[in-house]
């Protein structure tokens, strides 16, 4: 890929899969443990600071000696949380009523946690009872399905309600150590900002490439019709000279037809509308001067807006490395991954793209404005690959 047709956008960093099941537990059970210490501090420094915080003139002081304990104690929360649970909570000052608010209702939960494991541990030694009962014989098999019944009833509750529990406490870090309702709100209007700023940008870009193209090539060609058909008509020309221009002419009349369909391609591929993007990009893999391997992949029907950002990032990638990256066979991916299009394309050519440069700037504002992502890998020497995570929902 060229580093004059190349841009990246950075890529948001993504979801990391959720710890495996023995980390999680061992943090459930962990933070049953940290319970102690929240409920320890609430009575004792409660007991301690509870006059001071009565009297107005000591109020703020002892709340705020109060919220430093508090403080503490949320920060070994918070690690548990990163290390067993594998939360990316991010690192921002937290008011101190919202860390007594969140280490009051964790130290509930860890507490009813630990209650709801009891029963669970309960449950299991008589069930061994149970089982040892039977082995022994004393147990009536008459009474067998009542036990039975009551022992799942039981333990279905226990099940859920650790998995409630375990909810719970992801979702209480989150609202203390993450972002308000109107924090994200902001944020969001910031980023529909920024997107139709950006996209407005692109379309002026791409208005001007029109033009460009128009002018330079289109128009170009239309001067040198007009004067091979202007010498044709000239009366001191031979029959044979004649017949020489018109041939010119004609030739000249087709490829500017074949230019201007080009052009019109780049503007909008009427052959999304009728054909489909799979038929769409069959077209640009006849056009492409070097091999291009399609594996087309998408079961269900796409938006019309996802199928025109997927068509032009495929276009715009094979165009580049054709004409700039040496490239000898292009690989272009479209696979649906559940509510996500995902396109790919990657070429074997000498890689290097620069991530300031201009070509990709559109592809990436027309992408980000459907809350997309792409992502540009070209490292010296190659291959270069292109990704644009495309939701369809």
């Amino acid at each position: 890929m060229d580093a004059k047709d190349s841009a990246e956008r950075e890529p948001a960093p993504r979801s990391a899969p959720p710890p495996p099941f023995p980390r999680r537990a061992a943090g459930a059970l962990l933070g049953c443990l940290t319970a102690l210490p929240g409920l320890l501090y609430f009575v004792v420094a409660g007991t301690l600071l509870g006059p001071f915080l009565l009297w107005p003139r000591t109020r703020r002081r002892a709340f705020a000696v109060l919220a430093a304990g508090a403080r503490r104690l949320t920060a070994l929360e918070r690690r548990r949380r990163a290390v067993f649970f594998g939360d990316r909570l991010p690192d921002r000052p937290v008011p101190d009523r919202r860390l007594l608010r969140y280490l009051a209702s964790r130290t509930y939960a860890g507490l009813l946690t630990a209650v709801v494991l009891g029963l669970l541990v309960f449950g299991v030694v008589l069930a061994g009872l149970l089982v040892a009962s039977l082995v022994r014989g004393s147990l009536d098999w008459a009474e067998l399905p009542a036990q039975i019944v009551l022992g799942g009833v039981l333990l279905f509750l226990d099940v859920q309600g650790l998995i409630s529990l375990d909810a719970l406490d992801a979702r209480l870090a989150r609202a203390c150590f993450g972002r308000s309702e109107r924090e994200r709100m902001q944020q969001r209007i910031d980023e529909l900002a920024t997107s139709r700023a950006a996209v407005l940008q692109a379309v002026d870009a791409e208005r001007r490439r029109i033009e460009r193209d128009l002018h330079d090539g289109v128009q170009q060609r239309l001067v040198a019709l007009a004067m091979l058909l202007g010498r044709a008509r000239r009366g001191s020309r031979t029959p044979e000279q004649a017949r020489g221009l018109l041939d010119q002419a004609h030739q000249e009349s087709q490829d500017v037809l074949t230019e201007l369909r080009e052009v019109a391609w780049r503007v909008y591929p009427t052959a999304l509308d009728h054909l489909g993007l799979q038929e769409a990009l069959a077209g640009v893999s006849e056009r492409c001067a070097i091999p291009v391997r399609t594996d087309f992949s998408v079961a269900v029907p796409l938006p019309a807006s996802v199928e025109t950002a997927a068509y032009f990032v495929v276009s715009e990638a094979v165009t580049n490395a054709a004409k700039h990256a040496a490239a000898t066979e292009i690989q272009v991916s479209v696979r649906a991954y559940g509510p996500v299009l995902v396109v790919r394309v990657e070429d074997d050519g000498v890689g290097g793209a620069n991530p300031d440069g201009s070509g990709l700037t559109g592809l990436r504002s027309r992408v980000g404005a459907l809350d997309g992502r792409l992502h540009v890998h070209s490292p010296s020497g190659g291959p270069t690959t292109i990704t644009a995570e495309l939701p369809c929902a």
